[in-house]
């Protein structure tokens, strides 16, 4: 075994977005932003996190109601 090599592929250079992730800006309330933030004093969870977690279930849990 002592021939046997460990392979280590490159971590950088990494192209921009190829985690799976896209960075944009929004404009929100500073309300929104506070509650935010102190939802994230709370529990420890980035304020990224928490914006990413709270999308994705309004994501999965939406309803288009016609009028």
């Amino acid at each position: 075994m002592p021939d046997e090599k460990l392979t280590i592929t490159p971590k950088w250079p990494r192209i921009r977005g190829e985690d799976g992730y896209k960075v944009f800006s929004i404009r929100i309330k500073e309300e929104t932003v506070a509650g935010i933030e102190d939802i994230s004093a709370k529990t420890g969870h980035t304020r990224n996190a928490l914006i990413g977690a709270m999308l994705e279930y309004a994501l999965r849990n939406y309803e288009i109601v016609d009028k």
